[in-house]
Protein backbone atom coordinates (compact mmCIF):
# COMPACT_ATOMS: atom_id res chain seq x y z
CA UNK A 1 0.00 0.00 0.00
CA UNK A 2 1.66 3.31 -0.72
CA UNK A 3 2.51 5.44 1.72
CA UNK A 4 0.05 8.28 0.77
CA UNK A 5 -2.54 5.65 1.75
CA UNK A 6 -1.16 4.21 5.00
CA UNK A 7 -1.72 7.94 6.41
CA UNK A 8 -5.17 8.05 5.25
CA UNK A 9 -5.78 4.89 7.16
CA UNK A 10 -4.44 6.65 10.65
CA UNK A 11 -5.76 10.13 9.72
CA UNK A 12 -8.54 9.97 7.76
CA UNK A 13 -11.40 7.72 9.05
CA UNK A 14 -13.45 10.80 10.66
CA UNK A 15 -14.90 13.24 8.84
CA UNK A 16 -12.98 16.42 10.67
CA UNK A 17 -9.60 14.86 10.32
CA UNK A 18 -10.04 14.63 6.81
CA UNK A 19 -11.45 18.00 6.67
CA UNK A 20 -8.51 19.48 8.52
CA UNK A 21 -6.23 17.43 6.47
CA UNK A 22 -7.62 19.06 3.63
CA UNK A 23 -7.27 22.59 4.64
CA UNK A 24 -4.05 22.12 4.25
CA UNK A 25 -3.30 20.27 1.29
CA UNK A 26 -5.27 22.74 -0.61
CA UNK A 27 -2.78 25.66 -0.21
CA UNK A 28 -1.94 26.90 -3.53
CA UNK A 29 1.71 27.48 -2.60
CA UNK A 30 2.18 23.61 -3.32
CA UNK A 31 1.71 24.31 -7.14
CA UNK A 32 4.60 25.85 -7.28
CA UNK A 33 6.88 22.75 -6.23
CA UNK A 34 8.75 20.87 -9.49
CA UNK A 35 8.00 17.25 -9.90
CA UNK A 36 11.43 16.13 -8.72
CA UNK A 37 10.75 18.17 -5.35
CA UNK A 38 7.45 16.19 -5.09
CA UNK A 39 8.73 12.84 -5.89
CA UNK A 40 11.67 13.25 -3.50
CA UNK A 41 9.59 14.25 -1.14
CA UNK A 42 7.27 11.23 -1.58
CA UNK A 43 10.21 8.79 -1.97
CA UNK A 44 11.53 9.93 1.87
CA UNK A 45 8.28 9.35 3.49
CA UNK A 46 8.57 6.45 5.52
CA UNK A 47 6.69 3.02 6.31
CA UNK A 48 3.23 2.56 7.68
CA UNK A 49 4.71 2.29 10.79
CA UNK A 50 6.93 5.63 10.58
CA UNK A 51 4.91 8.38 8.87
CA UNK A 52 3.15 10.68 10.66
CA UNK A 53 2.91 14.99 10.72
CA UNK A 54 6.55 15.42 11.51
CA UNK A 55 6.92 14.55 7.95
CA UNK A 56 6.02 18.07 8.01
CA UNK A 57 6.45 19.75 4.72
CA UNK A 58 7.01 16.49 2.76
CA UNK A 59 4.08 14.56 3.81
CA UNK A 60 1.48 17.33 2.91
CA UNK A 61 3.27 17.68 -0.55
CA UNK A 62 3.31 13.67 -1.33
CA UNK A 63 -0.60 14.05 -0.65
CA UNK A 64 -1.04 16.70 -2.73
CA UNK A 65 0.85 15.97 -5.77
CA UNK A 66 0.99 12.59 -5.65
CA UNK A 67 -1.19 9.78 -7.05
CA UNK A 68 -1.69 7.19 -4.90
CA UNK A 69 -1.95 4.28 -7.42
CA UNK A 70 0.71 4.61 -9.76
CA UNK A 71 3.31 6.65 -7.62
CA UNK A 72 3.21 9.42 -10.51
CA UNK A 73 2.99 13.46 -10.22
CA UNK A 74 -0.17 14.12 -10.78
CA UNK A 75 -0.48 16.97 -13.33
CA UNK A 76 -0.24 20.19 -12.46
CA UNK A 77 -3.83 22.10 -13.43
CA UNK A 78 -5.28 18.50 -11.99
CA UNK A 79 -3.87 18.61 -8.27
CA UNK A 80 -6.39 19.18 -5.46
CA UNK A 81 -4.94 21.68 -4.60
CA UNK A 82 -5.07 23.79 -7.92
CA UNK A 83 -8.89 23.19 -8.55
CA UNK A 84 -9.92 26.64 -6.82
CA UNK A 85 -7.96 28.88 -9.03
CA UNK A 86 -8.75 26.58 -12.28
CA UNK A 87 -12.69 25.96 -12.10
CA UNK A 88 -13.41 29.46 -10.45
CA UNK A 89 -13.83 31.49 -13.53
CA UNK A 90 -15.44 28.47 -15.31
CA UNK A 91 -18.47 27.94 -12.79
CA UNK A 92 -18.54 32.03 -12.26
CA UNK A 93 -18.73 32.34 -15.94
CA UNK A 94 -20.90 29.28 -16.88
CA UNK A 95 -23.94 30.60 -14.36
CA UNK A 96 -24.00 34.05 -15.96
CA UNK A 97 -27.09 35.30 -17.59
CA UNK A 98 -25.85 34.51 -21.25
CA UNK A 99 -27.21 36.72 -24.43
CA UNK A 100 -26.92 33.39 -26.58
CA UNK A 101 -26.76 29.88 -26.51
CA UNK A 102 -23.38 30.01 -28.07
CA UNK A 103 -21.95 31.67 -25.22
CA UNK A 104 -23.27 29.06 -22.78
CA UNK A 105 -22.29 26.36 -24.82
CA UNK A 106 -18.43 28.33 -24.94
CA UNK A 107 -18.40 28.12 -20.61
CA UNK A 108 -19.87 24.88 -20.36
CA UNK A 109 -17.72 23.10 -22.66
CA UNK A 110 -14.71 24.17 -20.68
CA UNK A 111 -16.11 23.61 -17.20
CA UNK A 112 -17.12 20.29 -18.14
CA UNK A 113 -13.88 19.29 -20.17
CA UNK A 114 -12.15 20.36 -17.06
CA UNK A 115 -13.90 18.56 -14.37
CA UNK A 116 -13.44 15.46 -16.78
CA UNK A 117 -10.18 15.71 -16.85
CA UNK A 118 -9.83 16.62 -12.79
CA UNK A 119 -11.92 13.54 -12.26
CA UNK A 120 -9.73 10.96 -14.70
CA UNK A 121 -6.63 12.25 -13.54
CA UNK A 122 -7.71 11.73 -9.55
CA UNK A 123 -8.93 7.75 -10.58
CA UNK A 124 -8.19 5.03 -9.06
CA UNK A 125 -5.84 3.48 -11.77
CA UNK A 126 -4.72 0.19 -9.94
CA UNK A 127 -6.32 -1.95 -12.45
CA UNK A 128 -4.83 -0.30 -15.32
CA UNK A 129 -1.69 -1.69 -17.40
CA UNK A 130 -1.03 1.52 -19.83
CA UNK A 131 -0.85 4.92 -17.69
CA UNK A 132 -1.97 6.51 -21.08
CA UNK A 133 -5.49 6.89 -21.43
CA UNK A 134 -6.89 4.14 -24.37
CA UNK A 135 -8.74 5.19 -27.07
CA UNK A 136 -12.08 3.92 -25.94
CA UNK A 137 -11.44 5.86 -22.76
CA UNK A 138 -10.75 9.14 -25.05
CA UNK A 139 -13.99 8.78 -27.07
CA UNK A 140 -16.05 8.04 -23.54
CA UNK A 141 -14.48 11.44 -22.15
CA UNK A 142 -15.44 13.25 -25.19
CA UNK A 143 -18.42 11.78 -25.52
CA UNK A 144 -19.32 13.13 -21.63
CA UNK A 145 -17.96 16.77 -22.42
CA UNK A 146 -20.57 16.79 -24.98
CA UNK A 147 -23.66 15.73 -23.74
CA UNK A 148 -23.04 17.58 -20.40
CA UNK A 149 -22.24 20.79 -22.22
CA UNK A 150 -25.21 20.43 -24.21
CA UNK A 151 -27.06 19.52 -21.12
CA UNK A 152 -25.48 22.16 -18.72
CA UNK A 153 -27.09 25.00 -21.36
CA UNK A 154 -30.38 23.92 -21.65
CA UNK A 155 -31.38 26.69 -19.38
CA UNK A 156 -29.99 29.34 -22.18
CA UNK A 157 -31.68 26.96 -24.86
CA UNK A 158 -34.98 26.64 -23.58
CA UNK A 159 -35.02 30.67 -22.87
CA UNK A 160 -33.70 31.19 -26.23
CA UNK A 161 -35.80 29.01 -28.64
CA UNK A 162 -38.80 29.61 -26.58
CA UNK A 163 -38.50 33.08 -26.24
CA UNK A 164 -39.21 33.81 -22.78
CA UNK A 165 -39.93 37.46 -21.88
CA UNK A 166 -41.80 36.63 -18.31
CA UNK A 167 -39.61 37.83 -15.16
CA UNK A 168 -40.59 34.90 -12.87
CA UNK A 169 -40.17 32.34 -15.66
CA UNK A 170 -36.54 33.71 -16.61
CA UNK A 171 -35.87 33.43 -12.69
CA UNK A 172 -36.53 29.86 -12.67
CA UNK A 173 -34.21 29.17 -15.72
CA UNK A 174 -31.35 30.92 -14.11
CA UNK A 175 -31.55 30.72 -11.06
CA UNK A 176 -33.75 27.62 -9.85
CA UNK A 177 -33.11 24.71 -12.77
CA UNK A 178 -29.22 25.61 -12.44
CA UNK A 179 -29.08 23.97 -9.04
CA UNK A 180 -29.93 20.57 -9.54
CA UNK A 181 -28.42 20.37 -13.03
CA UNK A 182 -25.17 21.45 -11.62
CA UNK A 183 -25.56 18.85 -9.49
CA UNK A 184 -26.81 15.98 -11.51
CA UNK A 185 -24.21 16.95 -14.16
CA UNK A 186 -21.05 16.31 -11.79
CA UNK A 187 -22.50 13.26 -10.68
CA UNK A 188 -22.74 12.34 -14.41
CA UNK A 189 -19.65 13.51 -15.26
CA UNK A 190 -17.42 11.04 -12.49
CA UNK A 191 -19.48 7.85 -13.16
CA UNK A 192 -18.96 8.09 -16.97
CA UNK A 193 -15.20 9.16 -17.17
CA UNK A 194 -14.47 6.32 -14.25
CA UNK A 195 -16.90 3.82 -15.13
CA UNK A 196 -14.22 1.70 -16.12
CA UNK A 197 -13.86 1.29 -12.24
CA UNK A 198 -16.76 -0.30 -11.89
CA UNK A 199 -16.25 -2.77 -15.03
CA UNK A 200 -13.49 -4.05 -14.46
CA UNK A 201 -12.35 -3.54 -10.53
CA UNK A 202 -9.81 -1.55 -8.57
CA UNK A 203 -7.28 -3.41 -5.81
CA UNK A 204 -8.10 -3.83 -2.24
CA UNK A 205 -6.23 -4.27 0.74
CA UNK A 206 -6.54 -6.16 3.97
CA UNK A 207 -6.04 -4.63 7.12
CA UNK A 208 -2.07 -5.09 6.98
CA UNK A 209 -2.21 -2.99 3.62
CA UNK A 210 -1.52 -6.32 1.77
CA UNK A 211 -3.31 -6.08 -2.26
CA UNK A 212 -5.77 -8.83 -2.13
CA UNK A 213 -7.24 -8.50 -5.51
CA UNK A 214 -9.38 -6.61 -7.59
CA UNK A 215 -13.06 -6.08 -7.07
CA UNK A 216 -15.84 -4.58 -8.87
CA UNK A 217 -18.11 -3.92 -5.84
CA UNK A 218 -15.13 -2.00 -4.50
CA UNK A 219 -15.30 -0.14 -7.61
CA UNK A 220 -18.63 0.77 -7.80
CA UNK A 221 -18.19 2.22 -4.04
CA UNK A 222 -15.20 4.21 -4.84
CA UNK A 223 -16.74 6.02 -8.10
CA UNK A 224 -20.26 6.28 -6.53
CA UNK A 225 -19.03 8.14 -3.42
CA UNK A 226 -16.99 10.45 -5.54
CA UNK A 227 -19.74 11.48 -7.86
CA UNK A 228 -22.38 12.25 -4.17
CA UNK A 229 -19.74 14.04 -2.90
CA UNK A 230 -19.05 16.50 -6.19
CA UNK A 231 -22.51 16.54 -6.85
CA UNK A 232 -22.70 18.04 -3.25
CA UNK A 233 -20.05 20.20 -4.24
CA UNK A 234 -21.46 21.62 -7.11
CA UNK A 235 -24.68 21.58 -6.27
CA UNK A 236 -24.33 23.44 -3.25
CA UNK A 237 -22.24 26.54 -5.35
CA UNK A 238 -25.31 26.33 -7.87
CA UNK A 239 -28.11 26.89 -4.41
CA UNK A 240 -26.28 29.11 -2.40
CA UNK A 241 -25.18 32.02 -4.47
CA UNK A 242 -27.85 31.96 -6.13
CA UNK A 243 -30.63 31.89 -2.73
CA UNK A 244 -29.04 34.64 -1.53
CA UNK A 245 -29.33 36.73 -4.86
CA UNK A 246 -33.07 36.00 -4.69
CA UNK A 247 -33.30 36.87 -1.17
CA UNK A 248 -31.50 40.27 -1.26
CA UNK A 249 -33.32 41.25 -4.25
CA UNK A 250 -36.46 41.54 -2.40
CA UNK A 251 -34.38 44.36 0.20
CA UNK A 252 -35.20 47.68 -0.89
CA UNK A 253 -31.27 48.10 -0.85
CA UNK A 254 -31.55 45.90 -3.81
CA UNK A 255 -34.33 47.34 -5.79
CA UNK A 256 -32.59 50.50 -5.49
CA UNK A 257 -29.58 49.26 -6.82
CA UNK A 258 -29.94 46.50 -9.09
CA UNK A 259 -26.25 46.57 -10.04
CA UNK A 260 -25.33 44.92 -7.23
CA UNK A 261 -27.13 41.47 -7.55
CA UNK A 262 -24.31 40.05 -10.41
CA UNK A 263 -20.90 41.15 -8.33
CA UNK A 264 -22.49 39.68 -5.64
CA UNK A 265 -23.23 36.81 -7.18
CA UNK A 266 -19.40 36.37 -8.56
CA UNK A 267 -18.29 36.97 -5.25
CA UNK A 268 -20.45 34.51 -3.58
CA UNK A 269 -20.08 32.04 -6.15
CA UNK A 270 -16.33 32.04 -5.50
CA UNK A 271 -16.24 32.06 -1.87
CA UNK A 272 -19.41 29.04 -1.67
CA UNK A 273 -16.63 26.96 -4.06
CA UNK A 274 -13.14 27.63 -2.01
CA UNK A 275 -15.55 26.76 1.56
CA UNK A 276 -17.22 23.80 0.17
CA UNK A 277 -13.82 22.00 -1.85
CA UNK A 278 -12.31 21.05 1.83
CA UNK A 279 -15.53 19.82 2.45
CA UNK A 280 -16.82 17.98 -0.50
CA UNK A 281 -13.26 15.74 -0.40
CA UNK A 282 -13.75 15.32 2.92
CA UNK A 283 -17.39 13.50 3.04
CA UNK A 284 -16.09 9.90 2.37
CA UNK A 285 -12.52 8.64 3.29
CA UNK A 286 -9.64 8.36 0.71
CA UNK A 287 -8.95 5.38 1.79
CA UNK A 288 -12.41 3.39 2.30
CA UNK A 289 -14.20 0.20 3.60
CA UNK A 290 -16.19 -2.07 2.17
CA UNK A 291 -17.32 -5.11 4.05
CA UNK A 292 -16.19 -8.51 3.58
CA UNK A 293 -19.62 -10.10 2.82
CA UNK A 294 -20.47 -7.21 0.06
CA UNK A 295 -16.97 -8.25 -2.15
CA UNK A 296 -16.59 -11.13 -4.39
CA UNK A 297 -16.51 -14.21 -3.01
CA UNK A 298 -13.20 -14.97 -4.49
CA UNK A 299 -12.22 -12.41 -2.34
CA UNK A 300 -13.63 -13.17 0.62
CA UNK A 301 -10.97 -15.68 1.94
CA UNK A 302 -8.03 -13.39 1.55
CA UNK A 303 -9.52 -10.75 3.92
CA UNK A 304 -8.03 -10.86 7.31
CA UNK A 305 -10.90 -9.08 8.98
CA UNK A 306 -13.83 -7.92 8.65
CA UNK A 307 -13.32 -4.89 5.51
CA UNK A 308 -11.41 -4.65 3.12
CA UNK A 309 -9.79 -1.27 2.26
CA UNK A 310 -9.51 0.82 -0.98
CA UNK A 311 -8.61 3.92 -2.97
CA UNK A 312 -11.27 5.65 -3.24
CA UNK A 313 -9.66 8.28 -5.93
CA UNK A 314 -10.94 11.98 -5.81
Amino acid sequence: MDTNLLYWKSHGQSFLSRLQVWVNLLDPLSLLSSDADILKAHSSLGSGETLNEKDGAALSLSLSSVHADSGAVVPLVFRPAALLPMSTPLVVASFLPHSSVRLALFWQFLLQSYCAGFNYANRNSSSEQSPTASLMQLLLMAGTVSYTTCAGALPQIFISRLGVRSAPVQTFFRSILPIPLSAALAFFNVVTVRSAESETGIRVFDSRGNPVGLSKAAGDKAVRETAWSRAVLFGATAALPNLLVLLLQRTRRFQRNSLLAAPLRHVSVALVLGLMIPVCFSLFPQLGTIRKEDVEERLRAAADGERLYYHRGL
